[in-house]
């Protein structure tokens, strides 16, 4: 399996980047795949996640403005980011679990077995 970010780049505040994730090698029939990112000095956060049976948790920060989405002909996975802040400042990582993934986890990187290099993100104010 194999994931590759892109798109990150540096923007100022209240400006939108779109993320995307190339997948490959991976074929569950249950699954989730999301969005983490993690700041210097700062533990990794789910962002924003979307499983096979359609759900689509986000983290309170990023409601409203993150919207993530999957072309599954294409293998690839996005995060349209709107309205930037300062605080978005952080490495993006794309992540997969092969599997069911309780409700409560699917924002916690623990069930993520699959990992991408990051694509970094810099929002100056």
């Amino acid at each position: 399996v194999q994931l590759v970010e892109s798109g990150g780049g540096s923007v100022q505040s209240g400006g939108s980047l779109r993320l995307s994730c190339a997948a490959s090698g991976f074929t569950y029939s249950n699954y989730c795949m999301g969005w983490f990112r993690q700041a210097p000095g700062k533990e990794r956060e789910g962002v924003a996640t979307v499983c096979s049976d359609g759900t689509t948790p986000y983290a309170d920060s990023v409601k409203g403005r993150f919207t993530i989405s999957q072309d599954n002909a294409k293998n690839r996975m996005y995060l349209q980011m709107n309205s930037l802040k300062s605080e978005d400042t952080a490495m993006y990582y794309c992540a997969a679990a092969r599997g069911w993934v309780l409700w409560r986890l699917r924002l916690n990187s623990a069930p993520y077995n699959y990992w991408g290099q990051g694509t970094q993100v810099t929002v100056s104010s």
